[in-house]
């Protein structure tokens, strides 16, 4: 078989990039005109770049950027190399997000504020997890998917109960109400809700890739404690020192030969997640976790990868997320039926919960809305949690579109 050269391949792959960077931009400045938050703008640009837009409206298009032909080279081969190439580095963006969003986890929020946030973060996971997973069974039962019913199930309940934190916390920050009163008990009850959602999530990926074997189960959940308990104990306290040297050495900064060990870092616990059997960012986020709270290295770790993972890797996911989206696979009224069942679900799921756990709590019911509608962001996290789950084999094509479209239905 022909291979092609390194120019046949770079040249479409640097094609994709430019129009994905340029059009995540465009669309981020829109939305924030807008008054939405930059992420939600990139989210629809990924959809827009996609079949479902861009592949509708100008299939030659769609496929002179997205599959275009090499003369010489087999179609097949050729579209393989740029899907992995994009994949890989979908994921290796994927990788070190989840690293940041565990930097920023901020355990303080976990001292409860009196009970009220106990109240609206138990109300937050049990009211749409168990909605979730009622609707799955049926969902299922259409024979929809191939995959067991009870993985499916605990996964689409796993979906609608995450909260996505990162993109809560910016929106709290526009609105200005991080410090007040009800910023902070639904700061509380969103750090419980991701903390949560994120080890729902793991159970769920060892139960579907274990096969529902309970010692296969078992041996795997027990790997990755120890894999938890050698970060904690063994990790953390190591890092403590080397977090001091590297901004000593740095002048407060994140020098070349800091960043080096700091990315090997993120790698290496990324490679032992996935040995363990679970997904690599899981090992990723657990390290962003378990760092030191050190607010000069957070700054400064952040001042290094932010903006280019911002501005180059989450694009990247975005479009890779809405070119496996493709609503022409909701070709029916009964998926549509499903479609709008799963959004209703998630919506009166998180609000309906969260704004009467928080009126319960005495707060008003104005207030009580507000906390609703806040807790109600899902957007960035759930769409990392549906592409795992279409990663595991868990969910079809058409339960994916109709997963993205209720993240996308639920940014704030």
């Amino acid at each position: 078989m022909h291979h092609p050269a390194v120019e046949q391949v770079i040249l479409p792959l640097l094609l994709q990039l430019t129009v994905i960077i340029l059009v995540a931009r465009l669309f981020a400045i829109i939305f924030r005109q807008l008054r939405q938050p930059g992420v939600v703008g990139e989210i629809f640009a990924g959809l827009a770049l996609g079949p479902s837009l861009l592949g509708k409206i100008s299939p030659e298009l769609f496929r002179e950027i997205f599959h275009p032909a090499s003369p010489g080279v087999p179609g097949d081969f050729f579209d393989d190399i740029l899907s992995w190439s994009f994949t890989s580095l979908s994921q290796i963006g994927l990788i070190l997000l989840l690293f940041l969003i565990g930097l920023e986890f901020d355990f303080s929020h976990l001292r409860w504020h009196g009970p009220s946030a106990l109240a609206i973060s138990l109300a937050g996971i049990i009211v749409p997890f168990g909605l979730g997973v009622g609707l799955g069974w049926p969902i299922h039962a259409m024979g929809i998917t191939d995959s067991p019913c009870w993985p499916f199930a605990l996964f689409l309940g796993t979906t609608l109960a995450i909260t996505a934190m990162p993109v809560l916390g910016r929106m709290m920050m526009e609105l200005n109400i991080t410090r007040t009163r009800l910023g902070v008990v639904t700061m509380s009850a969103a750090a419980a809700d991701d903390a949560v959602g994120w080890i729902l999530l793991a159970a769920v990926t060892a139960v579907a890739r274990a096969n529902f074997q309970p010692t296969a189960i078992l041996l795997m959940a027990g790997k990755l404690v120890l894999f938890a308990l050698v970060m904690v104990f063994l990790i953390r306290p190591l890092s403590k020192k080397w977090v001091a040297s590297a901004l000593h050495q740095g002048n407060g900064e994140m020098n070349v030969d800091s960043l080096a060990v700091l990315i090997a870092l993120i790698f290496s616990c990324a490679l032992v997640a996935n040995l363990i059997g679970v997904f690599a960012v899981f090992g990723a986020f657990l390290l962003g976790v378990i760092l030191p709270a050190e607010r000069d290295f957070h700054a400064a770790v952040n001042r290094r990868l932010r903006d280019f993972i911002t501005a180059f890797f989450l694009p990247i996911f975005f479009a890779y997320t809405g070119l496996r989206t493709d609503i022409g696979s909701l070709e029916s009224a009964s998926l549509w039926g499903i479609c709008g069942l799963v959004t209703v679900a998630a919506v009166t799921g998180k609000f309906g919960g969260c704004t009467l756990a928080a009126w319960v709590s005495r707060y008003s019911l104005r207030e009580a809305a507000c906390i609703g509608a806040l807790m109600n962001t899902r957007a960035l996290m759930a769409l990392i949690a549906i592409n795992l789950g279409k990663d595991l084999g868990i969910i079809p094509d058409s339960v994916f579109c109709i997963l993205v479209i209720m993240a996308l239905l639920t940014p704030s």
